[in-house]
């Protein structure tokens, strides 16, 4: 009678787990896999190890580092701009060189982000800035990090390149023409679900009190606070709802909450007992004495700058690329320990969603007048320069039998052997360039580029979009031959260069202690908070269930593992009692 009952026990609940078993849908480890901080940081460091076995010298590290990000600049427009620049010069342009073409070291970098084929701007930066891949929309998280998820941003934080250039005494810098609170220079030093917090208003209202718009965690959290340059543009995240723009007197600020940025930002600084002056115009920059500051915040337009062929070069007009980044350098040379600094070439990118080949092309030799600028003040033998881009564009340069000289803006030498209609040897793949029939180029000549000029797509959009193959980059200083060749995920390029110069979890190499070899040592988040998921230095998956937004949340197969261990254990408890 006791065997029967014991039995009949074990069969109900042996039925009992797997109808709960079969009532959970079964783990799919493609889909519930998140590649971490530690994932990408183990990915970098294989990434490393490859590289450097070839090296005969590992000695060398970077005391300075500069980074230019052409937002935007792929090889097509590399090249166009190369002939741009030759024929400018009264040249025929294709045998021109743009100032990286002669770095050293060259390789590509894969633009996907965790969740997008194509990549978009915050994500890319994040991985070129932060050192890890991301989902497409959101900055300095890695792909813990849900769009507009206020909560999943808590555990999800990453530092970048100026955290580990902080942390080893150097001073910082960003400059920009776009906003200093946009995507790119955003992965620097903050943290949001959604790369369009820029000002408070742009947060959801539920999020407010816990998550910081960008524009705050630039002026209050670390690293933000401590960096001493701040170039660009972009008031209008800084500013009051109350207050009017000094130069676009019309226009008013954005913040909700009453207050004005510029004058914590001051505030801060003079609290601290620093020297720290703010400027809004060219002349303004011109008339600062970097010898006597040590913080410089300049915002020079209300929101974007404008673009280097639109600049009012006056003293009431905007700075150059190069006039930032000179001054720039001038405040951040005076410090022994180094610098880093990171320049952005940010209104490439937005020409080319125009389908505006002249102005993106334009913008890039602007930046490549940043680098020549950058490259007269430094020593290249202390002083690592790599020069990239967060992603591509859809911007095509092609022709038939297109004569050497031919000018790069203008149309091909022969016409379409279809419609008989002439075409631009740019074209772009989508964009408003669209047109049924379809745009037939002006009549332009090297020496009359029309600026203004909307070059064709082959499918309709308003907005052209980017493009997803590999980007270049460049690289001239310490052992630039070795960290960059090959092709690699664009994660790697922060620890490549904080491998150069001793940054982060490198930071002992200069001391002769190899650490990354080994276990790195423990490396906090910028909040002050370990974050990453591994087993002695390795990285695991972990299951998006169990990252999700509930934190409460389980995976389904850590449901089905305790349900069974404990039936078992009443089971066992049945038997023992029976017996």
């Amino acid at each position: 009678m006791c065997l029967l009952v014991f039995f009949k026990c074990s069969f109900v609940f042996l039925t009992l787990i797997f109808t709960l078993g079969k009532g959970i849908p079964a783990k799919n480890p493609k889909q519930d896999k998140v590649l971490d901080k530690e994932y990408w940081y183990e990915h970098a460091r294989i990434a490393l190890r490859k590289r450097l076995q070839y090296a005969t010298d590992q000695r060398p590290f970077a005391k300075n580092v500069i980074l230019f990000v052409g937002d935007g600049m792929g090889v097509a427009t590399t090249t166009a701009s190369r002939i741009l620049r030759g024929q400018r010069m009264g040249n025929s342009g294709e045998d021109h060189e743009l100032t990286w073409d002669t770095f050293p070291a060259v390789a590509l970098a894969k633009t996907y982000n965790m969740d997008a084929q194509i990549g978009e701007s915050s994500a890319c930066a994040t991985a070129l800035m932060c050192g890890v891949k991301t989902n497409f929309e959101t900055v300095g998280l890695d792909a813990r990090g849900r769009f507009e998820n206020c909560f999943s941003s808590f555990s999800s934080r990453v530092p970048s390149l100026i955290d580990w250039a902080q942390e080893s005494g150097k001073s910082t810098g960003i400059v920009t023409n776009t906003r200093i609170t946009h995507a790119t220079p955003a992965a620097l030093y903050g943290h949001a679900p959604s790369r369009y917090w820029e000002d408070d208003s742009k947060v959801p209202p539920a999020s407010r009190k816990s998550c910081k718009d960008l524009a705050r965690q630039l002026i209050e959290n670390d690293p933000g606070r401590n960096i001493n340059v701040l170039l660009g543009g972009g008031r209008r995240h800084w500013l009051p709802k109350v207050a009017h723009d000094p130069e676009l007197t019309k226009e008013e600020g954005r913040r909700l909450d009453g207050r004005n940025l510029i004058d914590d930002w001051m505030r801060d600084k003079k609290k601290r007992g620093l020297n720290a002056e703010y400027v809004w115009s060219k002349g303004n920059l011109e008339k600062i004495k970097p010898a006597e500051i040590d913080y410089l915040l300049g915002l020079f337009s209300y929101s974007h700058m404008d673009f280097e062929v639109d600049r009012d070069p006056g003293p009431s007009g905007d700075p150059s690329l190069a006039d930032m980044t000179r001054t720039a350098l001038s405040i951040l040379l005076k410090n022994p320990k180094g610098f880093l600094l990171v320049v952005e070439g940010g209104r490439i990118d937005h020409a080319h969603h125009y389908n505006n080949a002249y102005r993106a092309l334009d913008e890039t030799l602007a930046m490549e007048t940043a680098v020549l600028a950058a490259l007269a003040m430094v020593n290249p033998t202390e002083t690592l320069i790599v020069v990239t881009s967060d992603h591509s564009h859809v911007l095509t340069l092609g022709g038939q039998a297109t004569p050497r000289g031919h000018p790069i803006l203008g149309p091909d030498s022969k016409v379409s052997d279809v419609d008989g209609q002439p075409y631009t040897t740019l074209l772009y793949g989508n964009g408003p360039g669209f047109a049924t029939p379809r745009i037939v180029p002006m009549n332009t000549s090297s020496a009359m580029e029309d600026k203004n000029q909307v070059h064709g797509s082959a499918v309709p959009r308003q907005w052209g979009t980017h493009a997803g193959e590999d980007v270049p980059v460049y690289a001239l200083g310490p052992l630039a031959t070795t960290l960059f060749a090959g092709t690699f995920d664009q994660s790697y390029i922060p620890h490549a260069i904080a491998y150069s110069a001793c940054l982060g979890e490198h930071r002992l190499r200069c001391q002769g202690l190899d650490n990354f070899v080994s276990t790195p040592p423990h490396n906090c988040t910028s909040n002050g908070e370990a974050s990453g998921n591994s087993v002695n230095g390795q990285p695991i998956a972990v299951a998006s269930s169990v990252m999700a937004d509930d934190s409460h949340r389980v995976s389904s197969e850590g449901v089905v593992d305790s349900l069974e261990k404990l039936l078992l254990s009443v089971l066992a408890f049945l038997l023992v009692a029976i017996t």
